[in-house]
């Protein structure tokens, strides 16, 4: 009966090592923190010059990369995009064939490609300020002007918690953040 004992708490401690070294391996970071449409993703970033664990996060949290969602209020597709938003920014990106609602909902690729642009366009608006492209991209750029402008928030990731007024964006762009570090950990 002690035989047992004893070698049924030597597999246990085997057992045990072998799921701590697992733990801290490269594959179970990527096994917990995936990321689908990878190549696209990547690509679509790299067009816009952005990083591309950053779109990452953006899709994990809108949807966690599930494609033909839409919003209760109307935002379609992975990167959750309203379709007022998406028909100006292929306006402004000049695009010969505009996308159906349809397609911006179902289709990652032109998704992400519409998505991408509108972020970099936020972070350009915002003097590569990402916490608060991130912000506005939730909130909408008229309600974080109005933050930004009135004193309400600084614009700083610090300060986000306390200061966004609206609890969804804070609570946005906490998760954002949260997850662009973890795959900024297992990706880099």
């Amino acid at each position: 009966m002690k035989k047992l004992r004893s070698k049924t708490w030597l597999l246990i401690l085997v057992v045990g090592f072998v799921l701590l070294w697992t733990l801290q391996s490269e594959w179970l970071g990527q096994w917990m923190y995936p990321i689908p449409y990878k190549d696209t993703i990547h690509q679509k970033a790299q067009d816009q010059e952005l990083d591309p664990l950053l779109v990452a996060a953006i899709i994990r949290v809108e949807t966690n990369y599930i494609a033909g969602r839409e919003s209760r209020k109307g935002a379609v597709g992975v990167m959750q995009l309203m379709p007022s938003t998406a028909e100006w920014a292929m306006q402004q990106m000049k695009l010969r064939s505009h996308f159906s609602l349809e397609q911006l909902k179902d289709e990652v690729d032109p998704n992400i490609t519409i998505g991408t642009w509108y972020l970099k366009s936020l972070i350009n608006m915002y003097d590569n300020n990402i916490v608060a492209a991130v912000a506005a991209y939730n909130a909408g750029p008229g309600n974080v002007n109005e933050w930004l402008k009135n004193g309400t928030w600084d614009g700083s990731l610090d300060t986000a918690k306390n200061s966004i007024p609206f609890n969804e964006t804070r609570m946005y762009v906490k998760k954002v953040f949260h997850y662009y570090e973890k795959y900024k950990n297992v990706y880099t």
